[in-house]
């Protein structure tokens, strides 16, 4: 039975967008005497869980960080493990996502990825493309510096020889991997760790940071709930003051 959201929790003042990085399932398994790839497999649970309060919620956007561009330099068996998750999480949610009216994307260099991989994950993008309750955008193969670069790239690609003047902060963003979606305002990271491991470095320019020692395979509605209060109780200015805010004359 979920958890139901507490009554302190404005559902007026939702986030549009979450990221969250899923940190902590390698240690929640050592910590009981399993391979870490045991840890990734738990995970998935609270992936299932995550996505649903979010859609019961109303969250428009969800970005999970499941795989970054660095994560290819682990061992080959838990790299192996990682990918079969995915492939076994496309399989099991697909009719879920498809029933819950849940457009999935996909940020990333996705030309890393395994074949049969690739293309079972751009299925669910095709079949779901038309869904308008919830995008859930998963970050695979995903390194925000690596997409920086090839925003770059696409963006040289487009403009004419000789207009570098016109390049500006809109024109780049239209080249990221993340084009068409809103910028995250708040990214959760679970694990206890606090940085942003190059997840989403651009777009999170204003984002509110919630950092939680909670390992990700024990992350819940309730844990959920709290980053969302403790998102609400903030007061994002954006660089403006507090009297710009009420609209008073700084």
């Amino acid at each position: 039975m979920p958890a139901r959201p507490p009554a302190a929790l404005d559902k007026n003042r939702l986030p549009l967008h979450i990221g969250i990085i899923m940190d902590g399932n390698g240690r929640w398994a050592r910590r009981r005497g399993h391979k870490r790839t045991f840890g990734h497999r738990v995970g998935a649970r609270a992936v299932r869980r995550v996505v649903r309060a979010c859609r019961r919620l109303g969250v428009k956007c969800l970005t999970l960080y499941a795989f970054s561009s660095e994560n290819w330099g682990r061992p080959r068996e838990e790299v192996d493990v990682l990918m079969n998750l995915l492939v076994e999480f496309i399989g099991r949610e697909w009719a879920e996502i498809m029933r819950r009216d849940i457009r999935v994307r996909a940020i990333g260099d996705l030309r890393r990825l395994p074949p049969q991989v690739r293309r079972r994950l751009q299925e669910l993008v095709i079949a779901s493309r038309r869904n308008r309750s919830m995008t859930l955008a998963l970050a695979v193969s995903y390194g925000a510096r690596d997409e920086i670069v090839r925003a770059v790239r696409r963006l040289g690609r487009r403009l004419p020889p000789r207009t570098l003047g016109r390049l500006d902060e809109s024109s780049l963003a239209a080249c990221l991997d993340t084009a068409g979606l809103p910028d995250p305002d708040l990214i959760i990271r679970t694990g206890g760790q606090k940085r942003l491991s190059n997840f989403l470095l651009w777009q999170a320019a204003y984002a509110e940071l919630y950092f939680t020692t909670r390992l990700w395979p024990d992350f819940t509605e309730e844990d959920l709930y709290r980053a969302l209060l403790d998102y609400q109780r903030r007061r994002r200015r954006f660089g403006l003051t507090d009297e710009q805010l009420r609209g008073k004359s700084p």
